[in-house]
């Protein structure tokens, strides 16, 4: 499993399943193999057998929460959240998953304190550096957003961060009028993600406010070419429908 090789990991652990039906660890080696692959029911099954068979053993109880929380079973990550965090209130990514229950139920500023919890344990802790900084966008605290990611970026090196760090820095500059730094963090993200269009539609975005219809156009254009995640496709159309109006009604001087 830790090599990559799931195929192989799931048949073991089925062999193990036939010799002991007991073992939550080979329960939980299943519900890992299955998740893998796309079978996310099957998944959460055998994760909830390792959790019984455990007698809840908290890093169990966790990773099944997870599992609830991508599913959209809120009430149950929310119920897995707890109990982790009865079981251990020394884990870092128990607060996490918290976080992450209560910013799903829109319960923004409770996410943010718990996240906050998190980090107090885990300082390097870059999944929810990223998750507070986009609280703190949604409440335009640009600000917040730079010192955030400002310390990913440190820990990460330049080069090193995801491009979602360079993404979320480049809206929260150009939301402060820092457009020439915005623009280079667009383009550093789109440099690191090149199959996301998002970044591309930033650039637009940014050429649209500098008035630079050519520039917007290519980026637009760049950002058609590229593939879209079927389940953002709503929004990702109605934000390049939104831009290709705007960039037609510019008067054609640059």
């Amino acid at each position: 499993m830790h090599d990559g090789n799931w195929d192989s990991a799931e048949a073991l652990f089925l062999e193990a399943l036939e010799i002991s039906d007991d073992d939550d660890r080979a329960h939980w080696g299943l519900a890992e193999s299955y998740w893998k692959r796309g079978d996310q029911e099957l998944a959460v099954e055998q994760m909830e057998k390792a959790v019984e068979l455990s007698a809840g053993d908290p890093k169990l109880v966790q990773r099944l929460g997870r599992m609830y929380l991508e599913l959209g079973r809120i009430e149950e990550a929310n119920q897995h959240s707890l109990w982790a965090l009865d079981s251990d209130r020394n884990s870092a990514q128990a607060w996490a998953l918290r976080g992450d229950c209560l910013r799903a139920s829109q319960e923004l500023d409770e996410a943010l304190a718990t996240y906050h919890r998190a980090l107090a344990l885990q300082p390097d802790y870059p999944e929810v550096q990223l998750e507070t900084a986009h609280i703190y966008l949604m409440q335009s605290r640009h600000d917040r957003v730079l010192a955030t990611l400002d310390r990913v970026q440190d820990e990460k090196g330049l080069k090193e961060s995801p491009a979602e760090v360079d993404l979320l820095r480049g809206i929260a500059m150009r939301e402060l009028g820092r457009l020439e730094d915005a623009r280079r963090c667009f383009a550093r993200a789109s440099e690191k993600a090149p199959l996301d269009a998002t970044p591309h539609l930033q650039l637009a975005e940014l050429a649209l406010l500098q008035g630079k219809k050519n520039d917007a156009s290519k980026a637009v254009d760049r950002a058609k070419q590229l593939q879209i995640d079927s389940s953002d496709e709503a929004t990702w159309m109605s934000q390049l429908e939104h831009q290709q109006s705007r960039i037609a009604a510019l008067p054609d001087r640059r």
